[in-house]
C-alpha cells in the first residue's frame, strides 16, 4: 500500500524554463537507465523476496523512494515546459551535440500531455519494462541493482553537464547523491553476505569438477596474448575457491551433422526422401491428412 504526501522529496526550482531540457529529462524518467526502471526493478524484487525481512524492507522502501524521484522529474519537466509554444523554441540549445539531434520541443509534450511529462524516454519511446532485472536471487538482484544505479548516476551527471540552470543543477545534485547511497547500500548487502556467498550467483551451487573452466580466462583474440599479470588472469579467484589462469578457448571436436529435414520443411536438396520415412513430422502429417480426407 502506498500513500502520497503533497510535499516533494526535494525542492524543484527552474530559473529559466527550457523545453529542450525537459525533453532531456524524459530519459531520466522513462529511459532504460531512468527512474521507472529502478522503481519497477526494486518493487518486484521486493514483492517476490522470500528471505530476511530487512532485505525485503530495504527493497520496498527504495522502490517507494524512486516513485518520489519520478514525481520530482515529472515536476521539473512540467516547469521547464511552462510558456512553451507549439512551434520550435528558439535559442534554448547551447550544446552542439544536443542541437544536432534534439534541437526542438518534443511534440508529445505539446500534443499528448499538454505540457507535462510522459512515461517515455527522450525520443518519446514509451517505457518498456523488459529492461528491469528481477532474478529471484538476492546476490543476482543486488549486482543488477548496483549496475542500474551506476548507469542512472552516469545519466544524471550528463544531464547536469547539459544545463546551466541553478535550480536544475541543484535537483540533479540531490538525485546524484541518492544514486550514490543506493549503489552503496546494494554493495553493503553483498559485503554482509560475505565473499563465499556473494561472489557468484547463485551462491549455493557448487560446480565441482569444472574448476578448469570456472577460473580460466579464455583468450579469443587471434592476434595477441592476454597480459598474464592481469588480475583476472592470475592469482586467487575472488571467491577463494580457485586460481585465475589465462588460456586458449576449449574445442571439443567438430560439430555434428544434423539430420536431414523432412520434405514438409521444403529445404530443397537437404530434405529426406519424398516418402518422409524416418520423419516423425512426416508420419504425423500423413496421419492427419488420412483422418480428414473423405473416404
Amino acid at each position: 500500500m502506498f500513500f502520497h504526501h503533497k510535499d516533494l522529496a526535494y525542492t524543484v526550482r527552474v530559473d529559466k524554463p527550457n523545453p529542450v531540457f525537459a525533453r532531456m529529462l524524459q530519459q531520466a524518467i522513462g529511459g532504460p537507465e531512468g527512474e521507472m526502471r529502478v522503481m519497477n526493478q526494486y518493487l518486484f524484487q521486493g514483492l517476490g523476496y522470500r528471505g530476511p525481512d530487512k532485505y525485503r524492507d530495504m527493497l520496498l522502501a527504495t522502490a517507494t523512494e524512486e516513485i518520489g524521484h519520478i514525481e520530482l522529474l515529472a515536476t521539473a519537466v512540467a516547469m521547464n515546459l511552462e510558456g512553451a509554444k507549439s512551434e520550435m523554441v528558439d535559442e534554448v540549445v547551447t550544446n552542439p551535440a544536443v542541437a544536432a539531434r534534439m534541437g526542438a520541443l518534443e511534440p508529445r509534450h505539446y500534443l499528448t500531455s499538454g505540457l507535462g511529462a510522459t512515461p517515455a524516454d527522450a525520443n518519446g519511446v514509451p517505457f518498456n519494462a523488459a529492461c528491469i532485472d528481477v532474478g529471484g536471487n538476492l546476490i543476482a538482484d543486488m549486482r543488477a541493482n548496483v549496475a542500474a544505479e551506476a548507469i542512472g548516476r552516469t545519466l544524471a551527471t550528463r544531464l547536469f553537464e547539459m544545463t546551466d540552470d541553478p535550480g536544475m543543477q541543484d535537483m540533479l545534485r540531490f538525485l546524484i547523491a541518492r544514486d550514490t547511497m543506493h549503489q552503496q547500500q546494494w554493495l553493503a548487502v553483498l559485503e554482509e553476505l560475505g565473499p563465499e556467498m556473494a561472489t557468484n550467483a547463485p551462491g549455493d551451487f557448487e560446480n565441482d569438477g569444472y574448476e578448469e573452466h570456472a577460473y580460466t580466462f579464455f583468450n579469443h583474440l587471434a592476434d595477441r596474448e592476454i597480459d598474464p599479470t592481469a588480475r583476472f588472469a592470475s592469482g586467487p579467484s575472488l571467491d577463494g575457491k580457485g586460481q585465475f589462469t589465462a588460456g586458449s578457448p576449449t574445442a571439443s571436436g567438430p560439430a555434428p551433422d544434423l539430420q536431414k529435414a523432412p520434405p514438409e520443411v521444403h529445404a530443397g536438396v537437404e530434405s529426406t526422401d519424398p516418402s518422409g520415412a524416418g520423419s516423425p513430422l512426416g508420419r504425423f502429417t500423413r496421419g492427419v491428412v488420412d483422418k480428414v480426407t473423405p473416404g
